[in-house]
C-alpha cells in the first residue's frame, strides 16, 4: 500500500472563502504542478494575470497555510510552492458560516472544472489526434446507498492513485505525460423530499 499524499484541510470560513477565488486555485494547482514558482512566471503561465496580481494572491494563499516561500529569491522573484497535494474542506458543515464558505468554494471549483473543460473544447482542434481519442466526456446513471457511493469514491481515487502519486514524484515523468483533470461528481440526481423545486 503506498503512503496517502498530504493533504490540507480547510476549516476556518476565511480561508475557505480565500481559496474560493480562481486566480488562488489557479496557483495552487500550477504549484502543485509545477513545483516551485515565482510571481513572474506563475504569471507567465497563467496568462490572465499580473505579476503584482500573482504576487498579492501567493501572500493570500500563504495566510491559510496553502503555500509557502520555497527558499531563495526576493520581492516577486522569490519562489513559493504548495504546502499539499491536495485540499479538502467538510462537505456538510454544522456551522452556518462554515457552511456558506464551504457552498461558496464549491461552486468556484464546480466552475474551474468546465471552464477548463470548455477551454480544451474549443482549442482541441490543434491538439494530437491521440490526445483528441484519448480525452472523454460521459457519465453513468448508478443505483446505490450513500454507503455503497463512499465505496466506490474509494475505489475510484485507489484507482488513479498511481496516477497522481507521480506529481510528487522527483524526476522526469513518463514520456508523453500530460497533466489531465480526472473530474469525478457523484451527486444524486433527484431532489430531496421536502427542498423547494
Amino acid at each position: 500500500m503506498s503512503e496517502e499524499l498530504p493533504a490540507v484541510r480547510l476549516t476556518d470560513p476565511r480561508a475557505l472563502r480565500a481559496y474560493a477565488h480562481p486566480t488562488r486555485m489557479a496557483l495552487v494547482g500550477l504549484l502543485r504542478l509545477h513545483g516551485p514558482l515565482t510571481a513572474t512566471r506563475a504569471a507567465e503561465l497563467l496568462g490572465t494575470e499580473s505579476v503584482a496580481s500573482c504576487s498579492f494572491h501567493l501572500r493570500q494563499l500563504a495566510k491559510y497555510g496553502l503555500v509557502e516561500e520555497a527558499g531563495g529569491g526576493r520581492g516577486r522573484e522569490k519562489p513559493w510552492r504548495a504546502t499539499a497535494a491536495f485540499t479538502s474542506w467538510d462537505a456538510s458543515p454544522a456551522d452556518p458560516e462554515q457552511a456558506a464558505a464551504t457552498e461558496a468554494l464549491q461552486r468556484a471549483v464546480l466552475d474551474g472544472y468546465f471552464a477548463r473543460a470548455t477551454n480544451w473544447l474549443l482549442h482541441r482542434g490543434a491538439d494530437a489526434p491521440e490526445w483528441r481519442e484519448a480525452a472523454s466526456f460521459g457519465d453513468s446513471a448508478v443505483l446505490v446507498t450513500a454507503a455503497e457511493l463512499t465505496e466506490l469514491t474509494s475505489r475510484i481515487e485507489e484507482l488513479t492513485r498511481p496516477y497522481t502519486e507521480r506529481l510528487g514524484r522527483p524526476g522526469p515523468p513518463p514520456a508523453g505525460a500530460r497533466a489531465v483533470q480526472l473530474i469525478q461528481l457523484a451527486v444524486p440526481t433527484d431532489t430531496p423530499a421536502g427542498s423547494a423545486p
